[in-house]
């Protein structure tokens, strides 16, 4: 019974929050969860500790977003903050993805990859470890204080407690250099954003995952509100096969069901006790649920001993339950799928193809033009040049679309290290024109190492009217 029903049986109009002791089950489902919450959570705690080149002597961290350098080092490719538009790009894919799953398969981002619902299981095997099962942990709950029972609580809050640290100090090593932040640890050293951010995130997984859990599903997550948008008649759900399930109830494994009259639901209960929500899929659909097919497994397991056919809790659509094809390519997921292949083509394109040379191009706002001892206009700029390599190179820069106009600076060519931004002071200079007032110009930038490397920027050149 769900905390709504149950205030609606009281005739309360809020129900204190119970506790919810999810059982144990095995099964297809449950084995494809684990293999999936411990491989993401394999990726999240390694990923940091991943050094490029992999089997160099020498390298730095693979994966490392270095916000004060303003340089984000992804597997050998540097990005810099010209690159935002990428991570714009992401975040499109990111949505366009959750609306074809969940058009395809309802919430399977939430049962199987949601950082919630892997650190939440994480979190609930260890308290299993420390307090047994389901019914050893209501027991506990219910006794009275005890040393038994203080040991029990403080053994397991301090598992949850290093583990959330773990995963405060994991994240923190995506921003800082994780080694360095190992190494400030253990001397003590920690800067005061460091020790903030390992805290807070730690706190964060401690009280999501340890205390909060379903909650975080059902009342915090807007997910569970908009997902009826985003599914129809032809989506994946989980389902209780009503119509051979009904009427339930009770009987000995060897009583023939149909004489009695029942359907092959036992009423045991196994699938509420089993669900992370506390729902109960028998009352149909709802938005609680967050499909992670425990009651899949947890009622197969049941049918599997009484000898009659598994799937009664199942993944199935509304169109199946009423008899019509299940369309899984339809309009909505050919658009939704059709429009994620483009954008992630896309992505991987723009990825592999930008360039690695940049130009900005300011003007010296203090004066329009100086008008030179020889009759020539000299205007100032300040040209910013952007290396996205992960090499230095050599840069020229060079001006057209203005006749006889030449660049002078402090230099004829300009190295700039690797994932770096190098500003320069320049003054272009060109004969005073016949027509005088402003035009535009193209300022150029080639490395004399690397051809492949050329940017252009537009500018403007006054003159005199």
């Amino acid at each position: 019974m769900t905390d709504s029903n149950a205030a609606q049986n009281d005739g309360e109009l809020y129900a204190a929050h119970r506790k919810i002791y999810p059982r144990e089950v095995s099964g297809f489902f449950q084995t494809l969860r684990s293999i999936s919450a411990f491989g993401l959570l394999g990726v999240f705690y390694g990923l940091p500790w991943l050094q490029w080149p992999l089997f160099g002597a020498h390298g730095h961290q693979a994966v490392l977003f270095d916000m004060p350098a303003r340089k984000f080092h992804i597997f050998g490719l540097i990005f810099l903050p010209q690159d935002f538009y990428l991570l714009t790009w992401l975040l499109v894919i990111a949505a366009v993805s959750l609306f074809f799953f969940t058009a395809l398969a309802g919430r399977l981002w939430c049962g199987y990859a949601c950082p919630q619902t892997v650190w939440t299981e994480v979190f609930v095997r260890m308290e299993r470890l420390v307090e047994g099962d389901r019914l050893k942990r209501m027991k506990l709950d219910r006794a009275p204080w005890s040393v038994a029972k203080a040991l029990r609580k403080i053994a397991k809050h301090a598992l949850w407690g290093a583990l959330a640290l773990w995963t405060g100090f994991t994240f923190v090593g995506f921003f800082t250099p994780i080694r360095e932040l190992a190494h400030s640890v253990q001397l003590g050293a920690l800067g005061p954003w460091e020790t903030f951010w390992i805290l807070f995130y730690g706190f964060a997984t401690y009280g999501n995952a340890g205390h909060m859990r379903e909650q975080v599903c059902k009342y915090m997550c807007p997910y569970a509100r908009f997902q009826s948008a985003m599914i129809d008649r032809h989506t994946l759900v989980i389902a209780y096969n009503g119509a051979r399930g009904e009427p339930r109830g009770p009987r000995a494994r060897a009583a023939d069901r149909h004489a009695k009259g029942l359907g092959d639901c036992v009423d045991c209960t196994l699938c509420v006790q089993a669900c992370p929500t506390g729902i109960d899929i028998r009352d149909g659909l709802q938005y609680e649920c967050i499909a992670c097919a425990a009651c899949i497994d947890a009622c197969d397991s049941v049918m599997t001993k009484m000898n009659y056919p598994l799937r009664l809790v199942r993944y199935s659509t509304q169109a199946a339950s009423e008899g019509d094809a299940t369309h899984a390519w339809r309009a909505r997921t050919f658009i939704y799928g059709a429009l994620l292949l483009a954008l992630v083509g896309g992505f991987f394109f723009a990825v592999t193809h930008r360039n690695l040379a940049a130009l900005d191009v300011l003007r010296d706002r203090n004066a329009l033009y100086r008008q030179l001892d020889d009759g020539r206009i000299e205007n100032v700029y300040t040209v910013r040049i952007v290396n996205k390599d992960a090499q230095a190179h050599q840069y020229r820069l060079s001006v057209s679309d203005l006749p006889g106009a030449v660049i002078d600076s402090d230099r004829a060519t300009h190295l700039v290290a690797g994932a770096q931004v190098a500003s320069v002071t320049v003054r272009i200079r060109a004969p005073k024109p016949a027509v005088g007032g402003g035009r535009d110009i193209v300022v150029k930038l080639d490395a004399l190492d690397a051809p492949q490397l050329t940017a252009q920027a537009k500018a403007r050149f006054f003159t005199p009217l």
